[in-house]
C-alpha cells in the first residue's frame, strides 16, 4: 500500500518531540480518522531553523510529518507557507488517494504555526 519513501519515514520519523521553548505552535486533527499533529517551530530572523513534530495517527500522517519537517527546515517564513499539501505528498512519492488527507493536515499544521509565530511577533 505504501511506497518506500513512505514507510522509510513512517518508521524512521526524522525530528519527531516536542521541541522546548517553541517560537510558533500548529495543531491540526481530522476527527473523521482521529490523525492529530502538532507541529513546533523555531525561528531566527525570519528563517525556519528548527522544526519537530508530534504525530497521532497512520503510517501516512507520521510519514507526511516527518517529510514535512525536511522539507522546511532552514527556509524562510515564507518560502514554508509556499508548501502546500500536494509537495507533501509529491515528496513522499505519493499515498494512497485514501491517505491523502493526512499530507493536508501535516501542511495545515505548518501554517498554523507560522501564523501562531506571527501573532506572538505583534501581541
Amino acid at each position: 500500500m505504501y511506497n518506500e519513501i513512505v514507510m522509510d519515514h513512517f518508521q524512521n520519523p526524522r525530528n519527531i518531540g516536542e521541541m522546548t521553548e517553541p517560537s510558533g505552535v500548529g495543531e491540526v486533527g481530522n476527527m473523521k480518522c482521529g490523525d492529530i499533529m502538532k507541529i513546533f517551530i523555531k525561528v531566527e530572523d525570519g528563517v525556519i531553523e528548527d522544526i519537530n513534530f508530534l504525530t497521532f495517527g497512520c503510517g501516512a500522517a507520521i510519514a507526511s510529518s516527518s517529510v514535512l519537517t525536511e522539507m522546511v527546515k532552514g527556509k524562510t517564513l515564507e518560502e514554508a507557507l509556499a508548501i502546500t499539501n500536494k509537495q507533501v505528498a509529491d515528496e513522499l512519492g505519493g499515498l494512497p488517494e485514501a491517505k491523502m488527507h493526512c499530507s493536508n493536515l501535516a501542511a495545515d499544521a505548518l501554517h498554523k504555526a507560522i501564523e501562531d509565530y506571527r501573532q506572538k511577533q505583534t501581541a
